[in-house]
């Protein structure tokens, strides 16, 4: 969607709005839902419009704002507000995959921190509390330990910004095996030493199921483990990356491990519906809340 249409259509979404509002999310929810907006179908209004009917409560934005003025902020702000959602994360490094930046190679650190930077500036316009960040792909001439220390360098670097931003960094660990290949932090494990090297409260770790699963599984344990640092849990089944439910994924257990272990923060629907998107928001998340409920 280019800006102009933005502006056209922004009007009309929020009358939409003012005229069905929302049901209202539980207002003592210990885990707050939310969807990564990528994952829905429909212009951007539409799919704000449908996390607000599914009952969500919150939306993460992945490089939607990247080219937004003030005046786009404050809309999306205003939108957002009509809707009763919350706009918990941003991608510091949206374009991490097309531009020659990462954490890992030294000779780039100066170019990735300043785009962290810059996002950093939206993150505090719109308010969000959390920004991504993403190691990138990995340095064949590097080996792993190189890059890894190298990767320790940069998050104190950037988790340093983010600190004087007022916003928390969340650390995404994704699967080589299936969606991206190359990629550096590649799972949970290695993530938990990050959080641990760099031991700073505005860095945290995104746990996301379904790259763990694919990855390395035996997500339970490894949540468990981590579980100080996570402040997102993202949701998909394996294999399809859709609705929990269509794979190998027992998230009925996975859940109730989550709660046991007294978990308060996001939990974050980042799947691809195979139903009409609502309905299948609604069911994942009345399931989730369920779950969590023991």
């Amino acid at each position: 969607m280019d800006r102009r249409t933005f502006l056209a259509a922004t009007p009309s979404a929020m009358m939409l709005a003012q005229q069905a509002p929302p049901p209202a999310a539980p207002k003592k929810a210990k885990v707050t839902s939310s969807v990564m907006l990528w994952t829905l179908k429909g212009t951007f209004e539409e799919r704000m419009e449908a996390a607000a009917k599914a009952g969500l409560q919150s939306v993460e934005f992945v490089g939607e704002h990247y080219d937004w003025t003030d005046a786009d902020i404050d809309r999306v702000k205003k939108l957002a507000r009509s809707l009763k959602l919350g706009i918990d994360t941003l991608s510091s490094v949206p374009r991490w995959g097309q531009q020659k930046i990462n954490m890992v190679d030294p000779a780039v650190r100066e170019a990735f921190l300043k785009e962290v930077e810059k996002n950093l500036v939206f993150a505090q316009k719109l308010e969000v509390p959390m920004a991504l960040i993403m190691s990138g792909n990995a340095v064949a001439s590097l080996t792993f330990e190189q890059q890894f220390t190298a990767m320790i360098e940069c998050a104190k670097r950037a988790t340093d910004l983010a600190a004087k931003a007022n916003i928390t960094l969340i650390m995404e660990p994704l699967n080589t095996k299936v969606n991206h290949k190359g990629y550096f932090l590649s799972n949970c494990v290695d993530g938990l030493r990050l959080m641990k090297a760099v031991n700073h409260p505005n860095l945290r770790l995104l746990f996301d199921l379904y790259h763990e699963q694919v990855e390395r599984g035996d997500v339970i344990r490894t949540a468990l483990a981590a579980m100080e640092y996570v402040r997102v849990f993202h949701v998909a089944d394996n294999p399809g990356r859709n609705e929990p439910g269509t794979g190998e994924m027992n998230y009925a257990n996975i859940y109730k491990a989550i709660a046991k272990a007294g978990y308060e923060h996001y939990i974050t629907m980042e799947y691809i519906p195979l139903q009409e998107q609502v309905k299948s928001l609604q069911k994942a998340v009345n399931e989730m809340r369920a779950g969590i409920a023991g």
